[in-house]
């Protein structure tokens, strides 16, 4: 189930699904897209966006030491918020 994200998480979101939408993506490739110079805002932001409903998170296929992300797509989380 999809939850409301803070303004912050909202933005960060926005900006990931801009430049991601339906493709895998590395915590490094979401780091460079976002200009994010904290990395431990990047593990709070992903932590958030995951128990909140708006982010999958599974091991890399080729390094099961490394995470790949995929995010929700924005209708999809918004018809769960309304249900």
């Amino acid at each position: 189930m999809t939850e409301p994200l803070p303004k912050w998480e909202m933005r960060k979101y926005a900006y990931l699904w801009k430049n991601f939408q339906k493709k895998e993506f590395t915590n490094e490739q979401a780091i460079k897209a976002l200009k994010e110079k904290n990395p431990h805002l990047m593990s709070v932001l992903f932590y958030d966006l995951k128990n909140m409903g708006w982010l999958f998170v599974e091991r890399d296929k080729k390094d099961q030491r490394k995470k790949v992300y995929k995010i929700k797509e924005p209708n999809e989380a918004v018809k769960e918020m309304a249900k």
